[in-house]
């Protein structure tokens, strides 16, 4: 009987079974931010422990930075005294950090895959729930809390429970004008926010086979949000040749050989899994998570839901949708206005997802009532837009263009929603409260139909503008 990729890579990192059933899995690649990790690295000090293995752990600031002026001190007091804590702790537990100063900050599941950290057939931790989206590469990946990265850093491993693997497969073209956000939000509205839960989610078919790295970063990155911990991608060219001379990934004749190792890390043909589902890739159009989870998605062309033809158990968290957002059932998505666009994030803060919404935004102007901000996900990706005059472009339609961090997805930094302010957001979240303001309303989309609404001030089928 063949394996899945999961297996395999969990075979290779189970260190033993605990009394508890857990697996104690050793962690081949430990990622850091400031928000988590503090708290951890106190309680190394407090048992006179010392950080194992410094070598797999690598650190960055994104969550807490300011996008405008990221001159030090910082204005925020709170802030200042969170990279203060990461500068001392990563110095005096020997973690390699990536600051301003290095030209490779930006968001943690950004950097990563673009200096070749990641890569295929680790097991990958970080305590941040987006984690998964190292899955992209072929990894087993997933976000830990403050004490498992405590014991991350004492011993390199942790326990964890063994997942189930579903396979999910889209198959088929996509339309123009979809991109993989949709596609992920496609998956969450079907499977639901809790149909991965106990899952590891294994994405193919040919939708994902014909899709860039990128791409499916974007499509793991939100597996989490489906209930799955964890949400990967089998290893094939299109990962090797993204690899290939990234400053972390092996070089010359050991790359090589890598690459053929990697390879073999891919589900087998005879693999059984849990569970399998297969969706059509050409019935999916871009996509609107309206309400106050990512399942609560429409198509661009639909209406909002009525609760009365909702399933049962969906009824409550519709009803509170609706209370919260004061939308009103069976109106068209596009009917709703749009205060803020924000393009950014681990999900969509990459070159390509600037260079589609760039696509979208050149020649024309955003709309006069809309603050637009792009935010890249790290200072290589601004330097690489900067270059091909992105930048410009975003600027000349009247977008705010931003030093690169978390911004506006969690809000833990000065770009916030106002009051009840809508948003269009390329980020992965629109729970209540997420984007700054108790009251504020987030609408997930992709960068390219965040700067269509940006555009006409309210939400747009991106479509018109691509065709």
């Amino acid at each position: 009987m063949g394996k899945t990729l999961f297996d395999k890579v969990w075979d290779m990192h189970a260190v033993r079974e605990l009394p508890s059933g857990q697996t104690q899995l050793f962690i081949g690649l430990h990622l850091l931010h400031e928000v988590t990790s503090p708290q951890a690295f106190q309680m190394l000090r407090e048992k006179g422990l010392k950080c194992a293995y410094p070598h797999r752990t690598f650190a960055t600031v994104d969550h807490i930075v300011p996008t405008e002026c990221q001159d030090r001190p910082f204005a925020d007091d709170l802030a200042e005294e969170m990279m203060q804590a990461i500068e001392n702790n990563t110095k005096e537990f020997d973690v390699k950090f990536f600051n301003f100063a290095t030209g490779q900050q930006g968001v943690i599941h950004v950097i990563a895959p673009e200096l070749g950290l990641t890569q295929p057939g680790m097991t990958v931790a970080c305590g941040d729930s987006h984690t998964a989206t190292h899955g992209a590469f072929g990894a087993i990946s997933f976000g830990v809390g403050t004490t498992q990265i405590r014991d991350i850093l004492a011993t390199q491993t942790m326990a964890f429970n063994r997942l189930k693997v579903r396979r999910i497969q889209v198959n088929g073209q996509l339309q123009k004008g979809v991109y993989a956000k949709d596609v992920i939000l496609h998956i969450i509205r079907k499977l639901g926010v809790n149909g991965g839960l106990g899952f590891a989610y294994e994405f193919g078919g040919d939708v994902i086979d014909r899709m860039s790295m990128e791409e499916r970063l974007t499509i793991c990155n939100m597996a989490i949000e489906g209930g799955a911990r964890v949400g990967y991608i089998n290893p094939d060219k299109t990962t090797v040749e993204y690899l290939r001379n990234k400053p972390y990934a092996p070089k010359g004749k050991d790359f090589d050989k890598a690459s053929e190792w990697w390879l073999s890390l891919a589900s087998d043909q005879d693999a059984v899994y849990a569970d399998e589902v297969s969706f059509d890739g050409s019935g999916i159009e871009p996509a609107v998570a309206w309400g106050i989870n990512p399942a609560q998605t429409v198509g661009v062309s639909e209406s909002l839901p009525q609760p009365e033809e909702a399933p049962e158990e969906s009824k409550a968290i519709l009803n509170e949708a609706y209370q919260y957002t004061s939308y009103e059932p069976g109106k068209p998505v596009t009917n709703i206005p749009v205060d803020v666009a924000f393009i950014g994030s681990c999900t969509n803060g990459r070159l390509s997802d600037l260079r589609d919404a760039a696509q979208v935004v050149k020649g024309r102007k955003k709309a006069k009532s809309v603050k637009a901000i792009v935010v890249p996900g790290s200072q290589q990706v601004l330097r690489e837009a900067e270059k091909e005059g992105l930048h410009n472009i975003f600027m000349e339609a009247g977008f705010e263009w931003r030093k690169a961090g978390c911004s506006m997805c969690l809000a833990m930094n000065p770009d916030k929603l106002s009051g009840r302010q809508i948003s269009a957001s390329s980020s992965n979240r629109n729970f209540i409260g997420r984007q700054g303001s108790p009251v504020g309303r987030t609408m997930l989309m992709s960068a390219a139909m965040v700067a269509a609404a940006a555009i006409e001030g309210h939400v747009t089928d991106v479509r018109k503008f691509v065709d």
